[in-house]
């Protein structure tokens, strides 16, 4: 199950459950659709997987499972990010 995290780990923009501006790894590497796109080109500077559009779990299980309230802010240094943006981008992601 997802953990629903609550911010983007680079700029820390607040992502609840019901943000359609959230986007993860298959590690759950949680970033805002700016962070992930504009400046990662789809590439995660963690992982080096691509992103996809988090889910957002249907209110009804809000209080069954609850999402994560852990906040992740690890702000990349962003000439490695870069680095390995450019080595990754043209490589389709089931190749990497």
């Amino acid at each position: 199950m997802l953990e629903i995290r609550p911010n983007c780990e680079h700029c820390n923009k607040d992502l609840p459950n019901t943000s359609t501006e959230a986007m993860i790894c298959s590690f759950e590497c949680t970033y805002c659709k700016t962070c992930a796109i504009e400046i990662f080109e789809n590439v995660c500077p963690s992982c080096s997987g691509n992103f996809v559009e988090r889910p957002i779990r249907p209110s009804k299980y809000n209080e069954k499972y609850p999402m994560s309230t852990k906040r992740t802010y690890k702000p990349k240094d962003l000439v490695a990010a870069k680095i390995n943006t450019e080595y990754f981008r043209e490589i389709k992601p089931e190749k990497r």
